[in-house]
């Protein structure tokens, strides 16, 4: 019997184990309960895992993040840097250009007064025509580097009103006629109707035409010729000044444009220029939603220079009544300036032509001259020791001005300062007229023939 039993028991475990209650449970049941334990064993695992991956995603995020902050506080510190930067160059170009207008100005006076000697050679005429385009040119350089400074900084603004394109196209070709006929260069110009009016700031887009002239100029050979045409549709107006003279390299068009760049030139480097005039010229177009191309068929074969403006829907332009400059006169001038020879040089200068000059060489002393008798012109720097020019001016504007039933001497500054916020605290100060050095007697001279003036900041800043 006991064989049997055996039997039995070895039979009844390959049929399966046996629950609590004794029952017998099938094997493919355990085979499924065991796969289905080893799958959630599996996904326990992948989901471990997972975790894992997550928590070294969120910790390399930490990482990143904390990364990100470190790099927007250093991008933050390198932004105040650059700007901070971008001031002190701005500040230094502008004490530059302060620094290098005062030498010129008694330069351009000397040339003048040489010019002016009874008995003056031809020979010392031509230096001194040699000195003033070359006190000219040394300005202009100045100008070009301080607008580029300041446009790279948005810090030009420009005042828009409907002009005539004639207007502001006859203007650049005035400015430029004398160094082109210097150069026996010819010019053709075909001017737009006046009905052609476009949006802008006078002053910019004249110093615009005025640089693409200049331009091709310096780079058109003696006895060039040049041509400025603008044509005019419905939308746009474009005008195109083009030359026969030294053509532009391919590789060089793309590039043009930007700050400083200028194709090849010879070791003699008789053009000049500091490659910024162009970069200007593009800005102030672009100020004024225009475009500027430049096209050329190479070396040697000319180029053309084409600036594209919007057309204004207004049809005309109100001119309004001409200035005219009465010259001629006896007039009693107080000079108030701190460099002895822009004093001497433009005392000198003045009274050649007959007016009555008192020299001060500084503002205390200037004031108490302003206040000591009657001046039909004012001609004061800025920065002067003691008070400075624009003390100066309230001062004598508060004390003369309601004293003599209204009647005020005509102020003039002359002054290496020339930024738009020194010209607008110029003029809220009392000027008439704000003259950047070196100042031209071409400019000067007009403006004293005037006599007194008729109120208070009656003109706008000029650059001399």
């Amino acid at each position: 019997m006991e064989p049997h039993h055996d039997d039995t028991t070895a039979s009844q475990q390959r049929a399966g184990a046996h629950d609590s209650q004794g029952s017998v449970i099938p094997e493919e049941f355990l085979l499924r309960r065991i796969h289905a334990l080893e799958r959630e064993v599996d996904a326990l695992r992948a989901v471990a895992a997972e975790k894992g991956r997550l928590e070294d995603s969120i910790a390399e995020l930490r990482e990143a993040n904390e990364h990100l902050v470190l790099a927007a506080v250093q991008a933050q510190h390198l932004q105040e840097d650059a700007e901070a930067a971008n001031r002190r160059q701005n500040e230094f170009l502008a004490m530059l250009a302060h620094e290098l207008r005062n030498p010129l100005s008694p330069i351009g006076m000397a040339a003048s007064l040489l010019a002016r000697t009874p008995d003056a050679t031809p020979q010392l005429h031509k230096l001194a025509r040699v000195i003033g385009r070359q006190v000219e040119h040394m300005a202009k350089l100045l100008d070009d580097l301080l607008d580029a400074a300041r446009i790279s900084s948005g810090k030009i603004t420009l005042k828009t009103q409907p002009l005539l394109l004639a207007d502001v196209l006859q203007q650049a070709v005035e400015t430029m006629q004398p160094c082109i006929q210097e150069r026996r260069q010819s010019l053709q110009v075909e001017l737009p109707p006046e009905s052609v009016v476009v949006e802008g700031d006078q002053v910019r887009l004249t110093q615009v035409f005025t640089n693409l002239l200049a331009n091709a100029s310096k780079y058109t050979g003696d006895g060039g010729r040049l041509r400025l045409t603008a044509r005019a549709d419905a939308d746009q107006v474009a005008v195109a000044i083009e030359d026969n003279g030294n053509g532009i390299a391919p590789e060089i068009i793309p590039y043009l444009f930007d700050l400083f760049t200028q194709g090849p030139r010879s070791l003699a480097r008789s053009e000049g220029g500091l490659g910024v005039g162009l970069n200007v010229v593009r800005n102030l177009v672009g100020m004024h939603a225009g475009t500027v191309t430049a096209e050329s068929r190479g070396a040697g074969l000319g180029s053309c220079f084409t600036v594209r403006l919007p057309r204004s829907g207004q049809r005309s332009v109100d001119r309004g009544p001409d200035r005219v400059a009465v010259t001629g006169g006896r007039r009693r001038i107080l000079l108030v300036e701190d460099n002895p020879d822009t004093s001497a040089t433009l005392a000198a200068c003045l009274r050649e032509e007959g007016h009555e000059v008192i020299t001060a060489l500084d503002g205390r002393s200037g004031l108490a001259a302003a206040l000591e008798r009657p001046y039909d012109v004012i001609v004061c720097d800025i920065g002067l020791p003691g008070l400075d020019g624009l003390g100066l001016i309230r001062a004598v504007r508060a004390a003369v001005g309601t004293e003599t039933g209204g009647a005020r001497p005509l102020a003039i500054a002359m002054t290496g300062y020339g930024q738009p916020e020194d010209q607008a605290r110029g003029l809220e100060a009392g000027f008439d007229h704000y003259l950047v050095k070196p100042v031209g007697l071409a400019a000067l001279l007009p403006l004293i023939g005037t006599g007194a003036s008729v109120g208070a900041n009656s003109a706008a800043a000029e650059r001399a």
